[in-house]
């Protein structure tokens, strides 16, 4: 008889399924070129898009803040780890946006959590589209509240749904760029529908933050909707911004109250006040060197002429994530490895992350990248698919 805590059979069923992950040890700084087991890899698969993540300028500012405040905060923000640091980074990450206050969190894991879980209890209901990313999903169903999936960008299915709704508050939750897929969610016509029925929007912007928008303030600036159209905005640090962390963007009463009420940001550690301030330095390139996403923009656009060219189907999404389907998982890591051989670092990403039959490559540019860089990325799709 087998021990219920004997993972050998899952494990072996996770291989035989083409399903199987194993981590990579890098070495050196993130970027455009990578470097594991000795070997250079031109990288295609991180979310550094406009290339902050090692500037000088982020690590002179985190080096000098080191020296100021040490390495760790040592304690939860509510005791004695929130800093000078972390209180000018709310403010002026609220400014940039036009929001009243934000709040920092740990990660963008721990917001979407938090945020979900103080704002509805068991007598509400939660709406998310069926391809939010799995933190927005797990904190709809751990917050106890009635949860729903509507059709990923159906806003005619969220209508019928809503509409069904006997629920005390309701909250409706979308990503603002779908992480596996790089589409923008119909943003307008969400609030308008929530708005109908007295219902709040949130919006994940992880991968729309810095990347969209003329002084890069993401998905909401493109919509051109305000605090009160969408009530509550999560961001991360980590992608975009290059550094780490994520935040709550909102009314003063919505960040007053995630201080009393969202859990994991009452009981954990601040991150450390190097980052803060960090992020600070790079809130303000983000904000000033728009030909980062100009060049986002021109990059994508060359990599999508080139697949079209090459007769490969484009997705045609407007961000960085530029996914390119293959179907199975056992085609994604094959073409993945072949790619590792030539020098490329391009992750299949198969499910449970995307449906199944939908396993991919996802290609993602940062503005660090060349025009060259793509042409020989295309010359190894020639080749490869």
């Amino acid at each position: 008889m087998s021990h219920p805590f004997d993972f050998q059979d899952q494990l072996a069923t996770i291989q035989a399924n083409k399903l199987y992950r194993q981590r990579q040890i890098l070495e050196g700084p993130q970027g455009v070129e990578i470097e594991c087991a000795g070997k250079r890899y031109l990288n295609f698969s991180s979310n550094d898009y406009l290339g902050l993540a090692n500037h000088p300028d982020l690590v002179k500012a985190f080096t000098q803040a080191a020296h100021d405040y040490g390495i760790g905060s040592g304690s939860a923000h509510l005791i004695c780890g929130h800093t000078r640091a972390h209180h000018a980074l709310e403010e002026e990450l609220a400014d940039w946006l036009g929001r009243e206050r934000a709040l920092l969190f740990s990660t963008g894991y721990m917001a979407n959590l938090g945020v979900i879980s103080a704002l509805l209890g068991k007598t509400d209901a939660v709406f998310q589209d069926r391809l939010n990313h799995a933190s927005l999903l797990d904190g709809g169903i751990l917050c106890g509240a009635r949860f729903q999936r509507y059709q990923h960008a159906d806003c005619s299915d969220l209508e019928r749904r809503l509409d069904r709704s006997t629920a005390t508050r309701k909250l409706v939750v979308t990503d603002g760029v779908f992480s596996m897929d790089g589409d923008l969610a119909p943003l307008t016509t969400l609030s308008e529908t929530a708005q109908r029925h007295a219902a709040w929007l949130m919006v994940d912007d992880a991968h729309g933050i810095g990347v969209l928008g003329g002084r890069g303030q993401g998905s909401l600036q493109i919509a051109e909707l305000n605090q009160t159209q969408i009530p509550v905005l999560m961001a991360t640090l980590g992608k975009a911004m290059g550094t780490f962390g994520a935040f709550i963007a909102g009314s003063e009463e919505l960040i007053e109250f995630l201080i009393q009420r969202a859990r994991t940001y009452v009981y954990t550690t601040a991150m450390p006040a190097a980052i803060a301030e960090a992020t600070r330095v790079s809130l303000r390139l983000v904000q000033e060197d728009n030909w980062r996403r100009e060049k986002l923009v021109e990059l994508v656009k060359r990599f999508q002429q080139g697949l079209v060219q090459l007769g490969i189907q484009a997705v045609g999404s407007e961000s960085p994530i530029q996914p390119v389907l293959l179907g199975s998982s056992q085609r994604a890591i094959e073409v993945s490895n072949a790619l590792k051989q030539r020098g490329f670092w391009v992750t299949a990403i198969r499910p449970p992350t995307v449906a199944s039959g939908t396993a991919r490559l996802r290609v993602t540019f940062s503005s660090a990248h060349e025009s060259v860089h793509v042409d020989r990325l295309l010359d190894a799709f020639d080749d490869l698919l």
